[in-house]
């Protein structure tokens, strides 16, 4: 059993911006909309009708347009790969993840190693905002004087300096937030693949009578999953481990 462990989500990002810029992509879910993954298959093979891909679109049907272009190249170009379509649309870190992963691989196997001319096959067009499900934050207003009770100690309404660097600060704070979801999330990614890892690793060696030389690279797998580092100690009896659930099962890829 072989397991591939994709690029992460700042390799996957570094990698996007390099190959088409002047894109300014910041967030994994910007390629939900379908542009990002048209204009990689675009890199390979330079023949997608980039003018029907929409570079601005904000409604979900929009996306739908864009994964049709993509749809058809993957028929085209023969590529046996179903797209989650109903999945990616809706611009989530992870699904946009899996499916970027496998198509950065598929990149390295076909790329030409071209210079790809971003700009120039988007007739101008760049991927500016990435998609947003979350409201934008703002100030909640003050209340009417007339509404207060009279009072002279009443403390003064806020200036419209404050509110306005209240609302700057309450937006960094949920950028924050959803950063920090977003961590979690690909925590337990890899997590879930390394414990795979080891239970593939305890069931091979709790099996009689395999050579010496097996069992010696089982035990140095079991090393460094067990290995730590300064600053982290491992969980008595493991009681803070997460309880082990089971996987969806992964597809094996073939080109």
């Amino acid at each position: 059993m072989s397991v591939y462990v994709g690029e992460s989500r700042g390799e996957l990002l570094a990698w996007l911006n390099d190959l088409l810029a002047p894109n300014d992509i910041k967030k994994l879910e910007q390629c939900g909309t379908g542009a990002v993954y048209c204009q990689v298959i675009d890199s390979i093979y330079g023949d997608l009708p980039m003018h029907r891909v929409k570079f601005n679109a904000k409604m979900e049907y929009e996306y739908l347009d864009n994964f049709k272009v993509l749809q058809k190249a993957f028929k085209q170009h023969q590529i046996d790969k179903p797209i989650p379509v109903d999945r990616l649309v809706k611009c989530k870190m992870q699904d946009n993840l899996e499916f970027l992963q496998w198509m950065k691989k598929y990149w390295d196997m076909h790329s030409r190693g071209d210079e790809y001319d971003a700009t120039a096959r988007a007739n101008g067009a760049t991927i500016t905002a990435p998609p947003s499900s979350r409201p934008t934050p703002t100030a909640r207003p003050a209340a009417s004087s007339s509404a207060r009770a009279p009072s002279a100690a009443a403390p003064r309404a806020p200036s419209a300096t404050s509110s306005a660097r209240l609302t700057e600060l309450t937006g960094q704070v949920n950028e924050m937030q959803a950063h920090c979801l977003e961590l979690e999330k690909e925590r337990d990614f890899y997590f879930d693949k390394l414990r795979n890892i080891e239970l593939i690793v305890q069931e091979r060696a709790a099996i009689d009578g395999i050579e010496q030389s097996e069992r010696d690279v089982l035990s140095r797998v079991q090393e460094i999953l067990y290995s730590t580092t300064d600053g982290f100690e491992v969980p008595e009896n493991g009681n803070d481990v997460p309880a082990e659930e089971p996987l969806a099962d992964e597809e094996e890829e073939t080109f």
